[in-house]
Order: C-alpha cells, then sequence, then structure tokens
C-alpha cells in the first residue's frame, strides 16, 4: 500500500471495465489504435488521433514523467479533510498519454516537472480495485 489515506473509489463503466478490472492485478493498461498506433488514455470509443474503434488494450510500462503538479492546500474532496498534504499531479507515460495522479513516497517539496516516476498501487479494495500512483522512479 503506498499511504494510508484512503481514496475515493471509481465507479467503473462499461467502457472502463477492463481498466479497473486490471488494475485489482497491479496492470496498468492503456488502449492501443489499431488504425494509427496511437497509445490512449483514458478509455474511449474512438480513438482521438484518427476516430477509429480498432481500439484493444496494451499494457503500460510504468514509467513516466512529471508534466506538472501542484499541492491544494485545503482538500480537493472530503475524504482528504485532515490529511497532510497530497501533491495532484499530470503525468506523461513513456507512452505518450497524460495521467492525473498522486505522486507518493516523497516530501511535496522534493517533486519538480520533468521528475522521473514509476507506477505504485494504493490498496486494492472491497471492489477488486488497485488505484494508480506514482513515486520517484528508483534509480537504475
Amino acid at each position: 500500500m503506498a499511504t494510508d489515506l484512503h481514496r475515493p473509489r471509481p465507479t467503473p463503466s462499461p467502457l472502463t471495465q477492463p481498466f479497473w478490472e486490471a488494475t485489482g492485478r497491479h496492470q496498468f493498461l492503456l488502449q492501443h489504435c489499431g488504425r494509427c498506433g496511437a497509445h490512449i488514455f483514458y478509455p474511449r470509443a474512438n480513438c482521438p488521433a484518427c476516430g477509429s474503434t480498432d481500439l484493444g488494450w496494451q499494457e503500460a510500462s510504468g514509467r513516466a514523467t512529471v508534466h506538472t503538479f501542484t499541492v491544494p492546500r485545503r482538500p480537493t474532496h472530503r475524504a482528504f479533510a485532515g490529511a497532510p498534504p497530497v501533491v495532484l499531479a499530470i503525468v506523461e507515460l513513456a507512452e505518450g498519454p497524460r495521467v492525473t495522479t498522486n505522486i507518493v513516497e516523497c516530501a511535496p517539496e522534493d517533486v519538480s516537472v520533468g521528475m522521473a516516476v514509476e507506477l505504485t498501487w494504493d490498496e486494492t479494495g472491497d471492489d477488486g480495485i488497485a488505484l494508480p500512483l506514482f513515486r520517484p522512479a528508483a534509480a537504475s
């Protein structure tokens, strides 16, 4: 578990169900367009690049860089009331799409734009869903 914070749970739709089921296995899936090769996140019915409906799923590498971030000083959801500051970030996956997430396992003041991060997981809830988070990448 990445943190003791109890984050709000998603409500999967038929379109997002494969993504959320995979998180329970600690897999981060991206849609992949069979026509133009685009990697897509968030799940959609059509490729935003070419409009194709020829979409499948591929596992992402889990590598990303911080595109932008903020540290809200007021809770952004009632679940965060009384919690220490949480880094809210948009990370750019190695595959291209950007994802809104939290940066964990480091102090907020240590986060920077361009920072290399890697996928980690919050708890798997009773719903079988684990929430994807990112932490500073291990030195290679």
